[in-house]
């Protein structure tokens, strides 16, 4: 969102004296846009601003006491569960612009662990004054509804690509996910670079490295992608929303 005028009232970020809800140009992804520049200043008023994430820094823990959700203004946060062996189960990936937290609301307790990938930002929103504001404003209501549909669909869509998916058709339906969020977040969708290590790619999809990198190989073979590290480029997306069988449902 192009930074717009405020009225000097506005409270700003107190790590970044020139920013704050009204200017920050995810506004557009996580906030609605009928907000009203007033009622984008009452919400600004509740957010805490957190100092950024150092990569591998929790945001919170499993059973961490349910007190706030947290957008992303910069960085990557992942999710993960530890399994009754002891063995990290990931759960989500989220990137700038979206919501992490929405996972304690139902137990008044947090589920999952949520670390940062690199250097996050993070902008903590109290979830008790949160809910005032919801009940005076029905667009803000209506936008966290929305976020927390996205929050079911994808766990619908972990548990799909685990139980009926191959493996290819999970990595290209990874894959057209990142593309499809980067598209909504206003950026490059075909060209990205995947912010989690290749072991967390394998975990979350249920796959072992080794055929993730098989795949990986297999579709830059067949000029469907091309990636260099982290680096991927999405050269057919139709061909790979065909293999993951996906009916042009991105």
């Amino acid at each position: 969102m192009i930074a717009q005028e405020t009225n000097n009232s506005a409270r700003q970020c107190p790590h970044n004296a020139t920013i704050n809800c009204n200017q920050c140009s995810l506004g557009d992804i996580c906030l609605p846009a009928a907000l009203k520049a007033d009622e984008i200043n009452r919400l600004d008023d509740i957010v805490r601003r957190r100092r950024d994430l150092v990569k591998g820094k929790h945001l919170y823990r499993t059973l961490d006491g349910f007190q706030s959700v947290y957008a992303i203004r910069s960085g990557h946060i992942k999710t993960y569960q530890i399994t009754e062996d002891g063995e990290e189960q990931v759960t989500g990936f989220y990137f700038p612009g979206e919501i992490v937290g929405l996972d304690g609301i139902g137990k008044n307790h947090y589920t999952n662990n949520a670390k940062a990938l690199d250097e996050a930002g993070i902008c903590e929103i109290p979830f008790t004054q949160f809910q005032q504001l919801t009940s005076e404003f029905p667009e803000l209501q209506m936008h966290f509804f929305q976020l927390m549909g996205k929050e079911i669909t994808s766990d619908q869509m972990l548990i799909t690509l685990l139980s009926k998916k191959t493996a290819e058709q999970r990595l290209a339906t990874f894959l057209l996910t990142i593309s499809a969020r980067k598209a909504r977040h206003n950026q490059c969708s075909n060209r990205f670079t995947l912010p989690m290590p290749r072991s967390d790619i394998a975990n979350y999809l249920g796959l072992t490295i080794e055929t993730v990198s098989r795949i990986f190989s297999r579709l830059a073979k067949a000029e469907t992608i091309t990636f260099s590290n982290k680096d991927i480029e999405i050269i057919d997306a139709d061909k790979l929303k065909e293999l993951a069988n996906l009916d042009g449902e991105f």
